[in-house]
């Protein structure tokens, strides 16, 4: 009798032994890292869902304006700052329209210039081997956008005025500051991801990009 209860205590505890917890290792532990979100956005009120995109469009503006964190628009990139960027320019630049015409090349041509710049700038970047994907560079080439877009309201600011050769001056002043900021806001971000030896090659094509812009910028009357 003992030898049989002996054996039933060995088999459960062999048993015991073999129960284990089916969940994947560790699941619980990676919710934590970055970009996966610890709780469920399907449950989120609309309004907590449009606060919470629009202060990371915020935040992004505040990194092109301090580039100093140099990983926040590459692992968290977004299309909407670019767009509302794009929007606002070619806005202000179709009022530069000849009066025989309503404005709408203008407002195209701001959007030719913007994505399909941004797109070649990007293929130029994968051609020479750079680490980044497509939409990624869009983004930051988009958002670094900002610098002009702010030397756009001065300058606008400054037509108001008479013009004279000091108000040219200072339209001069602004955009080349915005054209600078810009290009040194990009290189930041995207210098990393280019192979050391071409990096001046993957830099021209973004100097001529933001130069392009800031001259539609200076010529805006």
């Amino acid at each position: 009798m003992d030898t049989k209860l002996d054996m039933f205590d060995d088999n459960i505890s062999a048993s015991s032994q073999l129960e284990g917890d089916m969940s994947i290792p560790g699941a619980r532990k990676n919710t934590s890292q970055i970009g996966a979100p610890d709780f469920n956005t399907l449950d989120e009120p609309i309004k907590e869902t449009f606060l919470r995109d629009v202060r990371a469009v915020g935040v992004k503006f505040y990194h092109v304006l301090y580039p100093k964190e140099k990983s926040s628009l590459l692992r968290d990139w977004d299309l909407w700052g670019p767009l509302v960027l794009c929007t606002f320019m070619a806005t202000i630049l179709q009022g530069s329209a000849d009066s025989m015409y309503d404005g709408g090349p203008e407002f195209a041509q701001v959007f030719v210039i913007v994505w399909i710049g941004a797109a070649i700038v990007t293929l130029n970047s994968k051609l020479l081997g750079g680490n980044i994907s497509f939409f990624q560079s869009v983004c930051v080439l988009g958002y670094c956008l900002t610098p002009v877009a702010i030397a756009l309201i001065v300058c606008r600011v400054i037509l108001l005025a008479t013009q004279t050769k000091l108000a040219f001056f200072l339209r001069l002043v602004t955009t080349t500051i915005g054209f600078v900021w810009a290009t040194y806001a990009s290189f930041i971000f995207l210098g990393e991801s280019q192979p050391p030896n071409r990096k001046p090659l993957a830099v021209y094509p973004i100097f001529l990009f933001f130069f392009i812009v800031s001259w539609l910028v200076i010529s805006h009357t």
